[in-house]
């Protein structure tokens, strides 16, 4: 997955400017302009990395002279006291760009961290790890970025990519059949159709009207065990709702194909990442 270069420089250009607004009082004040300075980013905890080329942007985008070396990648595993990358530049504009940096590759690694925990626990059963729509507003490709460097996978984008019955769009529809019969008779060739289930009576409704996809919902491992003898590969079956590191593993033994975790993006813990100025 390749982020679109130009979504990556608006999300830093928003970012600086909220910062920053119109001067950096501290720094502005203090630093004189033409003083130089180097910086490293250090890993303070075990994880896997990600965000590193655009926390870098940050410090060429405030001056296109800083001189930048990345001493690791996106999707590298790194220790407590790795060095990550090295600036050379001007002290102010090491300063200026120092939060912004740190919010994004923190964040976007505390993400990719999280991802790959999640998917080294189901290692060996036929489920993946997805993430959801949960995400930060204005940061979703970054998030969902993270987590294919994590090792996981991406749910749909957004409400454009599929079609998906929960339970209020059912209610609102009729019921399981009405909403899947009618979505059918509107939907192109190439759309496929997801619909939440909570009993295995609406699971069964839904493998009648033929839905794609359906996911299963705070169920628990022997109720989706039971889920997925029944659906006999007939239709894609995906975990969701109150799934945690403790439970993860016997879901993913239950033999569903999908185990969507909020979590991923909506609650994640910040990959814990310090820049040093010299």
């Amino acid at each position: 997955m390749t982020l679109n270069k130009f979504y990556v420089e608006n999300i830093i250009k928003t970012a600086l400017m909220e910062d920053i607004n119109y001067c950096d009082v501290t720094t502005d004040y203090l630093i004189p302009e033409d003083q130089q300075g180097e910086g490293r980013f250090m890993a303070k905890a075990d994880g896997i990395l990600c965000g590193v080329e655009i926390a870098a942007k940050v410090f060429t985008m405030l001056d296109e002279s800083t001189e930048v070396e990345i001493l690791k990648h996106d999707g590298d595993s790194v220790k407590y006291g790795d060095d990550i990358l090295k600036l050379k530049g001007k002290t102010a504009v090491l300063l200026k760009g120092e939060r912004t940096a740190l919010n994004l590759i923190q964040h976007m690694s505390g993400v990719a961290t999280a991802s790959n925990k999640y998917a080294k626990i189901v290692e060996g059963t036929n489920a993946s790890i997805a993430d959801t729509r949960k995400t930060l507003p204005g940061l979703r490709p970054l998030q969902k970025y993270a987590v294919m460097t994590g090792g996981a996978k991406n749910h749909r984008y957004n409400l454009s990519d599929a079609a998906m019955l929960k339970d209020n769009h059912i209610d609102a529809a009729g019921g399981i059949t009405a909403a899947i019969t009618k979505l059918r008779t509107k939907i192109g060739h190439m759309t496929k159709i997801e619909v939440e289930t909570r009993t295995l009576e609406e699971l069964q409704e839904a493998l009648d009207a033929k839905a794609d996809i359906i996911m299963l919902d705070n169920m628990s491992p022997e109720t989706m065990k039971k889920a997925v003898e029944i659906t006999s590969g007939r239709a894609v079956l995906e975990a969701s709702g109150g799934i945690t590191d403790e439970t993860l593993r016997a879901v993913a033994e239950s033999g569903v194909d999908i185990i969507s975790v909020g979590a991923l993006t909506h609650s994640v813990k910040a990959f814990d990442i310090s820049m040093y100025i010299k």
